[in-house]
């Protein structure tokens, strides 16, 4: 494939000596300003991506198109964001495939919604629901501006703001993934939406919502319940000195995923 070089309204990261990082959209004649200095945004516009450039203090700086990842954690946010570490083990174990039809509930900030929209990919639908509006806002702006840095719009995402615990209209679809307070009261309620043999997946974060959960999805038609949590240690090599970092990345929430049973009806969950 040919190389693309760095455009102008192009959605960039600018990493520094010390590995901090910069989200930034280039636009011509304009300067990005940093304690390390100032640069201008021409010096990129043009260059090859993974070029060094640097500030107008001598700072060297590195610059990338950002990956889904650097996104995430740097675009703005309403609600909390489901962080990259676990994202990465919702798509796995929730078995988010190329085609598939996910159900989704809330939005957010839409990091877990633009995770879920690429592993499907343009043949899949993730359908997202969200009870407030201003966080639907949010989610709605952040995957839209992630989808228009790449020079396309999010064809394959449906927001809706609404109650998922609501009569919804959608059937038969492959995955329901669950970033919700209560997401108990969705068995008997919102999982008739859900294939037989599909998978339920909620992200939670503290022991007597996972508890509540699990007892509703095995009351309720759902069979092979499994509760995990990622804990991420990053490592620092310099030479002869290897040790773990100092900061880790530990508890930020419970994955709980299940599959639903067939010839079972759903039984209906009475709220705590």
């Amino acid at each position: 494939m040919t190389e693309r070089v760095l455009a102008a309204g192009e959605r960039i990261l600018l990493v520094d000596s010390r590995d901090r990082r910069y989200l930034i959209t280039l636009s011509t004649g304009k300067q990005f300003h940093s304690h390390s200095g100032t640069l201008d945004h021409d010096e990129l516009i043009g260059a090859f991506e993974g070029t060094t450039v640097r500030s107008s203090k001598g700072a060297r700086m590195l610059a990338f198109r950002p990956t889904l990842s650097d996104y995430i954690l740097k675009m703005q946010r309403g609600a909390q964001v489901v962080y990259p570490k676990d994202l990465g083990l919702i798509i796995m174990y929730a078995d988010i495939f190329p085609g598939a039809a996910v159900l989704e509930a809330g939005t957010g900030s839409g990091s877990l919604t633009l995770a879920l929209s690429r592993a499907v990919g343009d043949a899949g639908l993730v359908i997202s629901y969200e009870l407030r509006e201003d966080h639907h806002e949010r989610g709605a702006a952040n995957v839209r501006e992630w989808y228009e840095g790449l020079g396309g719009k999010p064809e394959n995402v449906d927001l809706r703001v609404g109650d998922v615990f609501e009569d919804i209209p959608e059937s038969g679809v492959d995955r329901l993934v669950l970033d919700l307070p209560e997401p108990w009261r969705a068995v008997g309620r919102t999982t008739h939406s859900l294939a037989a043999g599909g998978i339920m997946c909620c992200y939670l974060p503290t022991v007597p919502q996972v508890q509540q959960t699990v007892e509703a999805m095995r009351r309720g038609g759902f069979g092979i319940v499994n509760t995990f949590e990622g804990l991420v240690r990053t490592w620092n090599i310099e030479g002869q000195s290897v040790r773990p970092d100092h900061r880790m990345v530990a508890h930020t929430g419970f994955i709980v995923t299940a599959r639903k049973l067939a010839g079972l009806e759903d039984a209906s969950i009475p709220d705590a």
